[in-house]
């Protein structure tokens, strides 16, 4: 089913995480080091500077109790310029769906509390499916029938993943950065921006491979997951390829921010030209559920009549998904 695609919105802490900073830290890394094996110079996050320096973060629970955002306070940032965009209020919003890897709540969902932060009262809940929470959201909504749906759904995918980081282990600090992406979506109210093409899929026999434990530090089998995530991400690529590219067309590439490296690889495997490929991953780390959702946004007013945008996500369960972004002409399908 196709959804149309109103706006999108991105939110990123003010707080940052140079390569410089993690330098400073005395962990055994460079920004030589870094940039050779990731491809990130920068960061962003919801801990104070000063907090991670002096403590690294080793009691994730006091890191919980300073941060100066929470990821539904994130997503409600985002979810404004989502709006604003869309030239849409809050009452034209109908349902909300969020999604995170490690969202500050078990209970309730960060749905229901964005709600709260934007004073709606509407039918809210999570789809969470850690890095993939967006792409997985966007799916699902295709999935439902039209008719039992409001005219206009907020997405949100929000993660602070650095309050989970031992800033000991050297790498986990330099992946991590924090941020939010939101989307307006309908099912009834065309415009000339839709989604195609979506598709979850999972494997949870090797979902032990990424670890964000409800107190506790991140974990994962780096090489088994880089592995992973470059022959997925590749294979999602090469099927909306397959199926929508056209000569009249051009095909843009957002990956999973995993690293710059990961996606560098991702873009050899598949021919994928330097000026079709957009990431921020470089000054913003992976931001977890947010990371594809948030350069569509930084890039909205960039996107041209006969832009399609490939998206593909892969994350914790192990999780992969994808879907297509069409970009038509002013008035088309309105």
């Amino acid at each position: 089913m196709t959804l149309f695609l109103h706006g999108v919105g991105h939110f990123h802490p003010s707080n940052e995480i140079t390569n410089t900073f993690l330098e400073e830290l005395d962990i055994g890394t460079s920004d030589s080091w870094i940039l050779e094996r990731v491809g990130i110079r920068s960061r962003r996050t919801v801990l104070p500077l000063d907090y991670i320096r002096e403590t690294r973060n080793q009691d994730v629970r006091a890191g919980d109790q300073l941060k100066e955002f929470s990821t539904f306070e994130m997503s409600a940032r985002a979810a404004e310029m989502a709006l604003e965009r869309a030239g849409l209020a809050l009452t034209d919003v109908g349902m909300i769906l969020c999604g995170s890897s490690a969202s500050d709540y078990a209970s309730p969902a960060d749905a229901c509390m964005v709600a709260k932060e934007l004073d709606i009262d509407i039918p809210a809940f999570d789809v969470n499916s850690a890095c993939t929470s967006f792409l997985a959201q966007i799916h699902l909504l295709g999935m439902m029938q039209p008719d039992k749906l409001p005219e206009f759904v907020l997405v949100c995918g929000s993660d602070s993943l650095t309050k989970t980081v031992d800033y000991s282990d050297r790498s986990a600090a330099v992946l991590w950065g924090d941020g939010a992406a939101a989307a307006i979506l309908s099912t009834k109210a065309p415009c000339s921006r839709t989604i195609t093409g979506t598709a979850l899929e999972s494997r949870p026999t090797a979902g032990d491979k990424v670890i964000v434990p409800r107190v506790g530090h991140f974990a994962q089998e780096g090489r088994t997951v880089q592995s992973f995530a470059i022959r997925k991400t590749a294979a999602g690529f090469e099927k909306l390829r397959e199926e929508f590219e056209s000569a009249d067309r051009t095909l843009h590439f957002v990956g999973h921010q995993a690293n710059l490296r990961m996606l560098e690889a991702v873009c050899r495997r598949c021919e994928i030209p330097d000026e079709r490929h957009h990431f921020n991953v470089e000054w913003y780390g992976n931001t977890g559920a947010a990371s594809s959702a948030s350069i569509i946004s930084m890039n909205w007013d960039k996107w041209q009549p006969h832009d399609d945008i490939a998206v593909i996500g892969v994350g914790a369960g192990l999780t992969w998904s994808r879907y297509l972004i069409r970009f038509g002409s002013p008035g088309e399908q309105e």
